[in-house]
């Protein structure tokens, strides 16, 4: 095989939860990019269908599918709805989060929300998409965690901004970095590859004081933008990383390695 034809995705079939958000949108764009049929799914229906109609107009195949990813049901349904559209399933980006907490003094009912969908529903997604690839002895799990899934917060960076830091996003995105290794272990066998990305900053019209010293913390000297992660995304769904499981890929402009 050609070494670029390996990271091309013609006929194969990705489902992506979270697609609309920051990250989402350019996983989104990555993958129909490099030839996937695609299928979006999360809660919010109209921002789905929108951007899969966008997509469409495009020339992309695209299909949008409501999720409540903290339902087992809900999560066996998209992915019955999946099979009977496209007979397999070949990808899946874990991509979806929920923000319930605002801060460590926010209720413990909102930690326990959090962990229904960001821990508990990435599980319940991981294990059933992950069974049926191992049913067809291949596919790959693409986890998006976060660089505060590595480390720890820097307090520093939102001094007099009045700006909160939820504990359960620090929580959940190390969890699922131990998941993907955990995954990665139990469906290797089968041939279904596991991985995760760890993205650093996004940049989204933020606080000028908050943009330059994040930028000072990394090696690059800014924060990610709307096309950073859809080559490392392009990468791992593909042949091209055929011999790799159960790695996390910090994406952050050298922000964990300073």
């Amino acid at each position: 095989m050609n070494v670029m034809d390996s990271f091309r995705l013609d006929g194969k079939t990705a489902v992506l939860t979270g697609s609309a958000g920051l990250f989402g949108r350019q996983i989104a764009d990555a993958l129909v990019e490099a030839g996937a049929k695609l299928f979006i799914a999360s809660r919010n229906t109209g921002n789905l269908e929108s951007q899969a109609a966008r997509m469409r107009q495009r020339g992309y195949e695209v299909t949008a599918h409501v999720l409540d990813q903290g339902s087992e049901e809900s999560i066996l349904a998209l992915l019955e709805f999946v099979l009977n559209r496209a007979g397999r399933v070949d990808i899946l980006v874990n991509n979806s989060v929920l923000r319930p907490m605002s801060d460590w003094s926010s209720p413990a009912e909102d930690f326990a929300r959090s962990m229904e969908v960001n821990a508990t529903g990435i599980f319940m997604m991981t294990r059933a998409f992950g069974e049926q690839m191992a049913k067809q002895k291949g596919g790959s799990i693409v986890n998006i965690a976060s660089v505060y899934g590595m480390v720890g917060p820097d307090f520093t960076l939102y001094e007099e901004l009045g700006w909160g830091t939820p504990p359960d996003y620090y929580f959940h995105k190390g969890g699922m970095i131990q998941l993907t290794k955990f995954a990665a272990s139990k469906l290797g066998p089968y041939g279904v590859r596991v991985n995760c990305i760890s993205p650093g900053g996004f940049y989204n019209n933020q606080d000028r004081v908050f943009v330059e010293r994040y930028a000072r913390r990394t090696f690059l000297g800014r924060m990610a933008n709307e096309e950073d992660l859809k080559g490392v995304v392009v990468f791992l769904a593909s042949h091209a990383s055929a011999y790799i499981t159960g790695v996390n890929i910090p994406v952050d402009g050298g922000l964990t390695a300073k």
